[in-house]
């Protein structure tokens, strides 16, 4: 009988992590019109989840079933592709107006999505109405980090976390929504988490520390992305990790696509990683800007002619604090940005 009890307990105790694993997640975004200061003396109106841009982090386990209830404050009509999700028997609720849902959610109006997060990696999610403006443009888009149920020896390694988010803007249409982002226009000023050189932060780390950067694509213009002093051991694609992970010291981000690298933090020093399209260096074609951080090992001396010596340190910048802090939707305040008054919205 003793024996029958043990060999139950077992059975029970392997069987729990899948009966207990499905998490219920719920969330709860807001589409706003804010203005954010993208680069010195440039300033751009955006469609904000949540006031913000980037929009909030949304971070969950593989298999967790998640609810976001979505209410449009703003003028023109929008919804929400969970760009990585299969959808797998929930295909109603991949967001684009319709196709999967039948009409956009227009403008004080509320629409719930509810999906099982079917697999991990670095996913995200943005508009899918005018997706040419609005996403390209009008900065709505944000983190949506699936953590896998089993983690592979190397996501054990990680020290650090960091997500780089690569847009571009127009200033020709900064202040008037619904336009831009078609052919003929022109993106003139390039981001990281929407912000341009010299608004964007540094990455402290200390050697030793292994430094996982996730890299997006939410901008319609493809990004080289090179890091100075170390190399990058890409790992991922999209989401999916990869057999066979290689080095490399620069990498091309295209639209939508999404790259996770390792580092090795080794070389202690201060070192550039910039976007090697040499015009997204410029804001407006002032040099330096662009999407453009500098890694700061904090063992090593800050000189006096460092750019960034009196630089107030946002060590969320890059949500590295916010991936610390398990799971849910995790706002950012220095990523909100400023209400557009009523009567100027459509100006």
């Amino acid at each position: 009988m003793n024996v029958l009890l043990r060999n139950f307990a077992i059975c029970l105790f392997a069987l729990l992590p899948a009966l207990c694993w499905a998490e219920q997640r719920e969330f709860n975004l807001t589409i706003d019109e804010v203005t954010i200061e993208v680069a010195p003396g440039f300033t751009n109106k955006v469609f904000a989840f949540n006031g913000q841009v980037p929009a909030p982090l949304i971070h969950v386990v593989e298999g967790d079933d998640v609810t976001v209830h979505v209410t449009n404050n703003t003028t023109l009509n929008h919804s929400i592709h969970w760009h990585g999700i299969n959808q797998i028997d929930s295909w109603h609720m991949d967001g684009v107006p319709g196709v999967s849902q039948q009409s956009d959610i227009k403008p004080g109006e509320s629409f719930t999505y509810k999906f099982k997060a079917d697999r991990p990696g670095s996913l995200w999610y943005h508009c899918h109405v005018n997706v040419w403006e609005h996403v390209a443009t009008r900065g709505m888009w944000g983190p949506l980090i699936v953590d896998p149920k089993n983690p592979s020896e190397l996501d054990k390694s990680v020290t650090k976390d960091a997500i780089l988010m690569m847009s571009t803007w127009e200033s020709a249409y900064a202040n008037s929504y619904g336009k831009g982002g078609m052919p003929a226009d022109v993106a003139d000023y390039f981001s990281v988490n929407g912000k341009s050189f010299p608004f964007t932060q540094p990455v402290r780390v200390k050697k030793g520390d292994v430094l996982r950067m996730r890299f997006y694509g939410a901008g319609d213009e493809t990004h080289q992305m090179h890091m100075h002093g170390h190399d990058m051991l890409v790992v991922a694609k999209d989401g999916y990790p990869l057999a066979s992970p290689y080095y490399v010291d620069t990498v091309p981000v295209g639209p939508g696509e999404r790259y996770d690298v390792i580092v090795k933090m080794n070389n202690p020093g201060y070192f550039v990683m910039h976007d090697h399209v040499d015009k997204h260096m410029t804001n407006s074609g002032a040099m330096m800007g662009g999407p453009m951080t500098v890694f700061e090992y904090t063992d090593v001396k800050m000189d006096d002619w460092y750019a960034w010596k009196d630089k107030v340190y946002d060590p969320n910048f890059f949500y590295s604090e916010s991936l610390k802090q398990g799971y849910g939707l995790f706002n950012s305040a220095p990523f909100m940005g400023k209400p557009v008054e009523q009567g100027r919205r459509r100006k």
